[in-house]
């Protein structure tokens, strides 16, 4: 019959017209829709005897193994009727930046057909937003998505992450930071996890941001990763809403390997001398701690304090207990205020009482510092025992709080201490001018394990924050996200 048929194509038109149309149309297509993609020539539909077939299935795997690709996967897999189809194939995926090794590692890639595999998928994912430049790195990452079917597994992801809030221009984002989404069944570990973070807490209108910054959290299984994870910093004295605030705002928290990571941290902070109650308040306001390698940074930065600044490791537990992120900070940064302090004739002791006191002042440019000092010392004339004993001066802005406030005091002809008119609400120095009377100084708001904030002697600062919850006050006055 071989003979009496001038073309594959007159074959097929033969034996079955309607498909031969079906093709047709098909090329036209994809010719209009994606022009940059050629369909290549219509091969599968010869007819081949079984000698036919091994031949050029040897063919192939020759040309192949010329080529420096291992074959051994592709033997019990379907080939291509003429070692021209499979020329194509490799052709065409070196194009898009494909290379012999990428090939070594997935060889399978090459049993999937140009016309139904490749083009189509390549062109459905240039429409989601992954652009023609960038389909080479995805298929290197994710082979597998060339054996997906557009309509039945791809299309349901993508519309999946639009129904949880993900924009339309991040789809392509999340998918190249996670190809592998594409390969998950929607009504499994996706579905889970995201239900378990809304019964935490977690506003549902967050879950597309939350995917968008970190999409491997769909892949993670919530009895094995989540919610053990959810459930000790719970242990720690973190209530739920503050957990689930934390993964709104740092959803990348979730990565963290619990027994690898989280609870050897948890247990170094208190090697170092932190309380177990404070625990809670660190992680509250520097989630990233619990995922740092911590015992190097710790102990670096113990030596330095002890070394450099005369803070003993007692004191260095202190400020770590109030201000976390001083692990990390660069100790040059660290030693710039510290010098300016000393060269005001502040005593290498009381620096160090002034750091313990309030960490934050490390942080603070020595730019601010000096404006605030020379403030101090010709404006308002006090002795300098009063920064001393206040050192939280310095992290007031001078212009919106420090000037202002101190004329209000003059032209009231009111002498008072530092922390008396700079520690409190612009609500509370107005209440406090109209008083008869200076009330006694109180400290500041203190975090109880597991429970409300208490401000000392049970005061209100505003109504609006008698109307919060007291995990929304917790979280509001303690955490800094």
């Amino acid at each position: 019959m071989n003979s009496a048929i001038a073309t594959k194509t007159q074959y097929l038109q033969l034996q079955n017209p309607l498909r031969v149309i079906f093709q047709l149309q098909q090329n036209r297509y994809f010719s209009d829709k994606f022009p940059e993609y050629q369909m290549p020539s219509v091969t599968w539909g010869v007819v081949q005897g079984k000698k036919e077939k091994l031949v050029n299935r040897v063919k192939i795997c020759d040309y192949l193994k010329g080529l420096g690709i291992i074959t051994d996967e592709l033997e019990c897999l379907e080939m291509p009727s003429t070692i021209e189809v499979i020329e194509e194939r490799v052709m065409f995926l070196q194009k898009l930046g494909l290379t012999i090794d990428d090939f070594n590692e997935y060889p399978l890639m090459l049993g999937c057909s140009m016309r139904k595999n490749m083009i189509p998928v390549l062109g459905y994912l240039e429409k989601i937003g992954i652009s023609k430049p960038k389909l080479g790195e995805f298929v290197k990452n994710y082979p597998q998505v060339l054996h997906a079917s557009v309509v039945v597994e791809l299309m349901p992801v993508i519309k999946f992450l639009r129904g949880l809030d993900v924009e339309k221009e991040d789809i392509g984002y999340v998918l190249i930071k996670y190809p592998e989404l594409l390969g998950f069944k929607l009504e499994g570990t996706m579905s889970t996890s995201v239900a378990y973070l809304i019964s935490i807490g977690v506003n549902p209108r967050d879950i597309g941001p939350m995917v968008t910054q970190y999409p491997y959290l769909l892949g993670m299984r919530v009895g094995t990763m989540i919610k053990p994870f959810v459930e000790y910093l719970v242990s720690l004295g973190l209530p739920k809403k503050i957990v689930a605030r934390m993964l709104e705002k740092r959803t990348y928290l979730l990565g963290y390997d619990l027994e690898e990571t989280v609870k050897p941290n948890v247990d170094c902070l208190m090697s170092f001398g932190i309380k177990k109650e404070i625990i809670a308040s660190i992680v509250a306001q520097y989630p990233q701690i619990i995922g740092l390698p911590l015992k190097a940074k710790m102990a670096s930065q113990q030596y330095f304090f002890n070394l450099k600044l005369k803070v003993d490791p007692e004191g260095f537990a202190r400020v770590v207990e109030k201000m976390p992120q001083v692990v990390i900070l660069d100790q040059r940064v660290i030693k710039k205020p510290v010098d300016f302090l000393l060269a005001r004739a502040i005593s290498a002791d009381d620096v160090a009482k002034m750091i313990v006191k309030c960490p934050q002042l490390i942080s603070v440019p020595v730019g601010l510092m000096k404006n605030s000092y020379y403030f101090f010392k010709s404006e308002m004339g006090r002795p300098l025992k009063e920064i001393v004993e206040f050192p939280e001066y310095f992290t007031y802005s001078l212009e919106s709080r420090i000037k202002p406030r101190y004329q209000r005091l003059q032209s009231k002809g009111i002498r008072c201490s530092l922390n008396w008119f700079l520690n409190c609400s612009d609500q509370r120095f107005e209440e406090r001018l109209q008083g008869d009377y200076i009330e006694s100084e109180t400290v500041g708001p203190t975090f109880s394990m597991g429970g409300k904030l208490e401000l000392p002697g049970g005061e209100i600062v505003s109504d609006e924050e008698d109307d919060e919850s007291d995990d929304e006050v917790l979280y509001r006055r303690t955490v800094s996200l």
